[in-house]
């Protein structure tokens, strides 16, 4: 059944993998639609039953979070009964006990309209306060574990430094066995796993618990691929101390995590989003929200119905990306473009219309003729990559290769694309020419189903109109020369920040993975790394 199993290590990790599952749930038709969708469902959900016996179907996930950061979510949710609870996990002992208990966080009102089955309220984001206040999704009892050890937003014992949720991990793991306690009961449910998938911040502690968790699971499933999201706050976000021990944890995590991960993909804030995008850069309920759109869509071929049109699992994407072996990290972009006013040029005419229109026409328009126009001639108006400049004044030589492609995966969403078949003879010849001619690996995929705005889905898509249910989603995913510029500026900084026993291992490591993405006959005599970073 090639199933993905999901973790979630944090609260702006919850936030992002809410929007995800709140679309999952979204592509469930109850055979309403006179055509049905090609997701299998099966993928990213597990059926069970019920006390009452009644059929459930809930993410195959985990979901980690501090005391305090669950909000008004049950464990138990509304499914399933806390009475049933394993006998051999209650207490034992018989004597007097005196029971302390804090006040429970009450439910938010989207919540209580949604178990009501009511019509639930417009959100904003005064409303959520929490990730759980957007949910739509019922889980499993077991996909809630809650870390007593530290409590969300404590001044007086916060959870930022990377040093202490890589021990809080040692900790749990020798007290319960984590990989026995709370994976291998969903691994063992699985016919053939397909990939593992993380979504944890990387600039505070869950970096580290992070980083620990991945190598539990490396060594326990050495071959399957394990893609991680590493979150980040925006730069310059907070007070220089703070801004330290983030740069600090990213580098820590990044250089930890990318050599066990099948990918690493840096997740932080579009510096300049473009002007159809309105943010509330306070509320993780925004941030995450756009995140989503990205994510949800690159990832989309993964979950499509063996046989189907569009079809690609994650391992068969990390293959494009990852085609020399040590490219891991990649960096995913975005556009969202109108369905209604962008056409696709087709026929003769289009290797012509490439050259008319290298600056100009829809990010659409340009991928139709990237294969005229060469790699790295069309960017997306967003990039989720923490650290991205637009150059200028480079010469030619910089700009080629901070911008060279080693491998790209595309994901159109929305958009009909008619004439063009993935995965047919004329695509399997381009592959074969582009191997030959040591050009770039490009996979492409094209589904007609649109990213899902849903009541739960903030408003940040400007002009879009109350009226529109779906957007068209233009995404990407490459390993680009520019991983090698982001690397060397971080090891620069980070050089500066850390003590004398950690530097020069850390150092090291980002340089050699910096190298990775630099072609054999540039010198980097050249090399401008730290001036714009």
């Amino acid at each position: 059944m090639h199933e993905i199993l999901t973790l979630q290590l944090g609260h702006r990790a919850n936030y992002l993998a809410t929007h995800f599952w709140n679309t999952q749930e979204s592509y469930f038709d109850y055979g309403a639609s006179e055509e049905p969708l090609t997701i299998d469902h099966d993928i990213h959900f597990r059926a069970g039953q019920g006390p009452k016996g009644e059929d459930t179907y809930t993410p195959r996930t985990l979901i980690y979070d501090l005391k305090g950061g669950f909000g008004g979510l049950r464990k138990w949710g509304g499914l399933y009964d806390q009475g049933d609870i394993d006998p051999g996990s209650q207490d034992l002992w018989d004597g007097s006990v005196v029971k302390q208990q804090d006040k429970p966080i009450s439910q938010s009102a989207y919540q209580k309209a949604l178990d009501d089955l009511e019509q639930p309220p417009k959100l904003s984001s005064q409303a959520v306060r929490y990730w759980s206040d957007f949910s739509r999704v019922f889980y499993h009892p077991r996909s809630i574990i809650q870390i007593n050890d530290y409590e969300l937003g404590s001044t007086i014992l916060p959870f930022e430094k990377w040093d202490c949720g890589e021990q809080l991990f040692s900790e749990l793991d020798k007290a319960h066995d984590i990989l026995d306690r709370d994976i291998r009961p969903w691994a063992e449910e699985c016919d053939q796993v397909q990939a593992i998938q993380v979504f944890a911040s990387a600039d505070d502690a869950w970096g580290g618990f992070a980083t620990r968790y991945v190598e539990s699971l490396r060594d326990e499933y050495g071959k399957t691929p394990l893609w991680f999201w590493g979150l980040e706050e925006q730069a310059g976000q907070g007070q220089r101390a703070q801004q330290s021990i983030r740069t600090v944890n990213i580098a820590q995590s990044l250089q930890a995590i990318s050599t066990l991960a099948s990918m690493y993909i840096p997740l932080a804030v579009p510096k300049y989003p473009p002007a159809y995008v309105g943010l509330d850069l306070s509320s993780q309920w925004h941030v995450s929200g756009l995140m989503s759109m990205a994510v949800e869509s690159i990832t989309l071929p993964s979950r499509q119905k063996a046989g189907s049109m569009g079809r690609g699992l994650l391992g068969d994407l990390e293959v494009a990306l990852n085609s020399n072996g040590n490219q891991r990290i990649a960096e995913l972009q975005c556009s969202v473009v109108d369905p209604l006013t962008q056409h696709l040029e087709r026929g003769a005419e289009a290797s012509q219309a490439a050259k008319d229109k290298r600056t100009a026409g829809s990010p659409l328009q340009q991928l139709a003729y990237e294969d005229e126009m060469g790699p790295g001639q069309s960017r997306l108006d967003m990039s989720f990559s923490s650290g991205q400049t637009t150059g200028t004044g480079l010469s030619l030589r910089q700009w080629e290769r901070r911008n060279h492609v080693f491998g790209k995966v595309e994901s159109i969403r929305g958009v009909p694309w008619e004439g063009h078949v993935v995965n047919d003879e004329g695509e399997a010849n381009r592959r074969k020419r582009r191997r030959l001619g040591s050009l770039p690996t490009i996979e492409r995929y094209c589904n007609a189903l649109g990213y899902p705005l849903l009541d739960s889905f903030p408003e940040i898509l400007v002009g879009g109109g109350s009226s529109s249910k779906a957007a068209a989603i233009y995404a990407s995913l490459s390993t680009t020369g520019q991983m090698s510029k982001w690397t060397k500026g971080l090891q620069n900084m980070v050089s500066r920040m850390v003590d004398v026993v950690e530097r020069e291992a850390l150092s090291n490591g980002l340089g050699e993975m910096a190298e990775a993405y630099e072609e054999g006959w540039d010198s980097g005599a050249d090399d401008d790394s730290s001036s714009d970073y």
